[in-house]
This record gives structure tokens, sequence and C-alpha cells, in this order.
């Protein structure tokens, strides 16, 4: 994977293997499953990743944030399984490797790697940029896919600025 490209017509590509294809639909499906639990529950408190995908707006008012979440959680978890979907749905079937993305779809990606990016980082136990987390041999392959994530995030950004 040599990263996302300027395409033609505003559009971005870039190509997948079938390991990084399975590896995309896997990470937005497990995603979209996380964010699923959250609309059971009634705070994402429980669970560290869904505190990071769904924060408190008010973190010095449990009350207001409550009341908040009450007004905004569905929809804003709603708009992050889309998000995820799409992702998923643009590298699926058949063997082409190569994924074309307009501009929706880059917002989608955008969003949906930067969510995956934070799950990613609450499970290895990563607070700001630059902390390593957990370094102990069963995060080794979520580490992995913790840079692979950011680095795909950063091709996408240059490759829309390009």
């Amino acid at each position: 994977m040599n990263g996302f490209r300027p395409g033609s017509d505003g559009e971005v590509e870039a190509e997948f293997d079938v390991v990084e294809r399975g590896l995309i639909v896997s990470l937005a499906e497990q995603l979209i499953e996380l964010l699923d639990l959250s609309s059971d529950s009634a705070s994402p408190a429980a669970d560290p990743a869904l505190a990071r995908l769904l924060p408190d707006a008010y973190p010095d008012d449990a009350e207001a944030s409550a009341e908040f979440r009450r007004f905004t959680s569905a929809d804003l978890t709603q708009r992050k399984i889309a998000n995820a979907r799409a992702v998923a749905d643009s590298v699926r079937g058949g063997e082409r490797a190569s994924v074309v993305l307009d501009a929706h779809d880059v917002q989608a990606w955008l969003r949906t790697l930067a969510d995956l990016r934070l799950t990613l980082a609450a499970r290895l136990g990563i607070q700001r940029d630059g902390e390593t987390g957990r370094t102990d041999d069963e995060a080794q392959p979520v580490q992995q896919l913790y840079l692979w994530c950011g680095y795909l995030q950063e091709s996408l950004l240059e490759a829309i600025t390009a």
C-alpha cells in the first residue's frame, strides 16, 4: 500500500491488497459493533473507547452531560456508523484493488480513521499524541493497526491538500 494519492476530477485514489481490504472492513465492522453497543446504555463511560468516541460535553457536570447526550448521542452515533459503513463498502467486493473516493467518501474515511485511531488508542492506553501506550506482546498487533490507520489518515490528508 502506497497510501492515497490525488486522482482525476478532485477524487482521491488508493490501492489496497486483499489483506488490507479485509483489515479495513474488519476494523469498520468492529467500530460499528462498538457504536451499536453504545445505544444500549445511557453512558459510554463503562468502555474507555466509547468514552473517547462519545465524550462528555460537560466533563465537570454529569447532569448537563447526560442531558446533552440525550439530545445528541443517537444522531452522532448513527453518523459515525454511516461513515464506517461507507468505508467498509468502498473496499468490499471482488478483486478490485483500487479505491476511488469522491469528496463525500473522503469525509467518511477521515472521520472513520479518526474514530478507529481513538478506539485503538483507548485500547492501548494512549492518552496524548506521542505516547506509545501498551507495548506488551499482546498489544503489538493493535499498535501496528494504530500506526497503519495513522498512516492512512495522513496520506489521505496529503492527497486532498495536494
